[in-house]
């Protein structure tokens, strides 16, 4: 295995993490949008806060580790994916941006309406960017991003049936992660109420988003059949690695096991990844830039990886420790609105 392959290795494992990890924020976002009003909502939109708060700005380390390797190891086809796709980059930037500083300002907001206008910032948000990451990565795995610098189509390179399947898709992926991780963290609350809520939630969209995927093949197939194609050959044990694994969630929920099934739906959601990256291998743009001509100067792929041995000593250690923290952090008090689950 070249050094190429282990920093494009690196490169997927990154955007995996970023996909688990933000997107069962994102996904949080969401479920906050739609926890009801202001009373009705307070118990959900509480654990949501109390899930996402610690964590939450940390998971954007994978982003832009992800970013930052892109175009250092691969600069011409960073160069042809921002100058193509830099409308719905920004959008999601701007996504990104709005859904920070709205959650913020709401927990120091103290009054009624400045709380709504944050916290429907802060939702919608949520919403939109998982949308716009989804359909970059539409344009990507569909063949709309040529090689060479603006050859793309500004605009049908991700509004095409490909990026608005893969955009919904991402939504309700997202959403999907967050009640099920939303389950474990009611549980070790100990708000019976919330359990039972966010398991109702994890099953619907698990199965709606577990259909969807299955059904969007078709689109894929008629919207992009190089792709499809590439699905149904190399990466097929992976599709049905996802399919299994989304399945075994279902049951383990209906089941109570909680925390295993945080395992079995990260599994699933990572196979499609990590499908589309064995479905595309080794091109990196199509139709002909392959992995091994997009890389930068040897000397800078060696620097690289060695920068990243040590930065992963310095930041491994603490994510661990921070996510540890989190997870023995102190029980809710019996007067809490978790408690109550109303």
């Amino acid at each position: 295995m070249s050094v190429v392959d282990v920093l494009l290795g690196v490169l997927l494992a990154g955007l995996t993490l970023y996909t688990l990890l933000a997107g069962a924020d994102f996904g949080a976002g969401i479920w906050d949008l739609l926890a009801g009003g202001t009373r009705r909502g307070a118990a959900r939109r509480e654990l949501i806060a109390h899930s996402i708060g610690p964590v939450w700005e940390a998971n954007h380390v994978w982003l832009i580790l992800v970013i930052t390797l892109f175009w250092t190891t691969f600069p011409p086809a960073f160069a042809a994916f921002a100058s193509t796709l830099y409308i719905p980059l920004t959008l999601a930037a701007l996504g990104i941006i709005g859904r920070g500083a709205a959650f913020a300002f709401r927990k120091a907001s103290h009054t009624l309406v400045e709380q709504r206008l944050y916290g429907a910032t802060f939702a919608i948000s949520s919403l939109a960017t998982p949308f716009f990451l989804g359909t970059i990565v539409g344009a990507l795995a569909s063949g709309r991003v040529p090689p060479g610098i603006a050859e793309g189509d500004i605009w049908r390179s991700w509004l095409n049936p490909t990026s608005i399947y893969a955009g919904l898709l991402a939504i309700g992926v997202c959403a999907y992660l967050a009640a099920v991780y939303l389950i474990h963290d009611a549980r070790r609350a100990n708000a019976d109420d919330l359990v039972a809520q966010f398991r109702r939630r994890a099953l619907a969209t698990g199965v709606l988003v577990g259909a969807a995927a299955v059904a969007g093949l078709a689109v894929v197939a008629a919207d992009a059949p190089d792709l499809f194609a590439d699905l149904r050959g190399r990466a097929l044990p992976l599709v049905l690695l996802s399919l299994a694994a989304g399945i075994v969630s279902l049951v383990l929920i209906t089941t109570g096991r909680y925390r295993l099934v945080r395992v079995t739906a990260a599994l699933a959601v990572a196979a499609v990844l990590w499908a589309w990256g064995a479905a595309q291998y080794p091109v990196l743009l199509s139709p002909d830039l392959t992995v091994a001509e997009a890389a930068g100067d040897p000397t800078v792929l060696t620097t690289v990886l060695v920068v990243l041995g040590v930065g992963a000593l310095l930041l491994a250690p603490s994510l661990l420790w921070l996510f540890s923290l989190f997870q023995t952090s102190r029980r809710h008090a019996d007067t809490s609105p978790l408690k109550r689950g109303t």
